[in-house]
């Protein structure tokens, strides 16, 4: 991706070594309790809230952490102009940036303290997205996803949670939390996930517009979508897969639902909650 020379967003905070609330005895256990609990469609970051304490943290910044906050904050940046003006021009309404939070080890959020080993995420209640750059080296040697728009890609689906927070889908969909089996419930929350792959593309599609795409970034953006699809994350873990316990959908979806939003590049076209392909 051309990013250098391009405009940075002022909506970052670099908490990077800072101590803050974690996982006390965080180890490979904590880990896989909580994986089970995504997988089976709860929230790990409530889950490693309960489970936290205050420890002391250290970050030495390198000169590839440098770039990759630089990078990413470009990165926020381009889907604060893209969202901006798709919220003026097919909803008539104005888009509410995000915040972007950089830390490293442990944080703490308004939806509780989190884990790096969690991976990145978005909180709706403090409309931030958290990112532990750490997770680029994790793309590339855990997930075998190379590249920094597969770091893009990442970024630009947790900012399509916000656009679900403020189009009020997040809060529908887990109105239904108990008023729905778990199985059907995770059926919505992976719909909500694919639809943030979906917005995901839709960024791509205009990045793409303004040239700032660079041959290979939508092939690495495919791959990391499709190296942590449901299917291949429950495979490697248990060594089996359960359907029922889907909550992101599957690599095939995944990809396919990022690529739908780069072709189309609108909000409109990206209901998959009444898609007739994920409702059979």
């Amino acid at each position: 991706m051309k990013w250098q020379g391009r405009r940075s967003s002022t909506n970052i905070e670099d908490r990077r070594g800072i101590s803050s609330k974690t996982v006390v005895g965080g180890g490979i256990g904590t880990i896989i309790l909580a994986i089970v609990v995504l997988l089976m469609g709860g929230n790990p970051i409530e889950y490693l809230g309960s489970q936290s304490g205050q420890v002391e943290s250290s970050y030495e910044e390198t000169a590839e952490g440098r770039e990759l906050a630089e990078f990413s904050s470009v990165v926020l940046a381009e889907t604060e102009d893209v969202w901006t003006e798709l919220f003026r021009k097919e909803l008539g309404e104005k888009y509410d940036c995000p915040g972007l939070v950089l830390y490293s080890g442990s944080v703490q959020s308004a939806c509780g303290a989190a884990d790096s080993s969690m991976g990145p995420f978005y909180c709706p209640g403090d409309k931030k997205v958290y990112l532990d750059l750490s997770f680029y080296t994790e793309l590339k040697e855990r997930f075998q996803a190379p590249g920094d728009f597969a770091l893009a890609y990442v970024i630009a689906h947790e900012i399509g949670h916000h656009i679900q927070k403020q189009l009020g889908i997040i809060d529908e969909v887990y109105s239904y939390r108990n008023r729905v089996s778990e199985v059907e419930f995770n059926k919505l929350l992976v719909k909500m996930e694919l639809q943030a792959d979906y917005f995901a593309g839709v960024w791509a599609h205009y990045a793409d517009r303004a040239q700032l795409l660079e041959k290979g970034d939508i092939e690495e953006a495919l791959n990391a979508a499709e190296m942590i699809g449901d299917d291949r994350i429950q495979k490697d873990a248990w060594g089996y897969v359960a359907p029922d316990r889907f909550t992101h959908g599957t690599s095939e979806q995944r990809s396919t639902w990022f690529a739908k939003g780069f072709k189309y590049g609108t909000i409109a076209d990206g209901d998959t909650f009444n898609s007739p392909e994920l409702n059979n």
